[in-house]
């Protein structure tokens, strides 16, 4: 048999893909919602990226209260580096959107580009891998400052050591745990 030649879409997968096969089930509804919620997801990456690129180019975009805008010059303004992975260990680390850390002061900004509310947890589990990463215990930094920008505003927070400490700790805690099962499973 010779195969008919789809090679551009080699690493590509259909949006009624058999291994996502519970569309099966949909109705139209579900599949419209579905599908919009996709293309608002495909969206979100392509204004990461955009953002970063204009980021490290320091490239600002016009002043307008708008997230993007916002998000942009505010990480230009502070000097701040894109996309930073932080890690701890193949278990544990992410990609901060947006960090800085000068004069002994951590900053760590994140872009939302959906319309769920965003939760501070993720910016708080970037900050504890930071500590983690580069040995500094929270207690020693000179303050931090966590923001999510979305729905053209800004959300401020300026996290407790303690609370940062807690989840080192657990992510010290889990990571060993999975590395025993890791372990064992051989």
């Amino acid at each position: 048999m010779k195969w008919n030649d789809h090679s551009k879409f080699e690493d590509k997968h259909s949006f009624l893909s058999p291994s996502k096969h519970t569309w099966l089930r949909y109705d139209v509804d579900t599949l419209k919602t579905r599908y919009f919620n996709e293309q608002a997801k495909q969206r979100g990456t392509e204004l990461h990226e955009f953002a970063a690129t204009a980021i490290r180019l320091r490239q600002r975009l016009p002043k307008q209260p708008k997230t993007l805008n916002m998000y942009v010059n505010d990480a230009i303004g502070y000097c701040m580096d894109p996309e930073v992975l932080l890690f701890y260990s193949p278990n544990c680390f992410g990609h901060a959107d947006c960090i800085s850390f000068r004069k002994n002061f951590l900053r760590i900004h994140d872009l939302k580009t959906g319309e769920n509310p965003a939760s501070m947890d993720q910016l708080m589990i970037y900050e504890a891998l930071f500590c983690l990463e580069y040995k500094i215990k929270p207690t020693s930094l000179d303050g931090s400052e966590l923001r999510i920008y979305q729905n053209n505003q800004v959300i401020y927070h300026n996290p407790e050591p303690s609370d940062i400490l807690d989840i080192c700790e657990k992510i010290i805690q889990f990571d060993t745990e999975l590395c025993k099962i890791q372990l064992e499973e051989g």
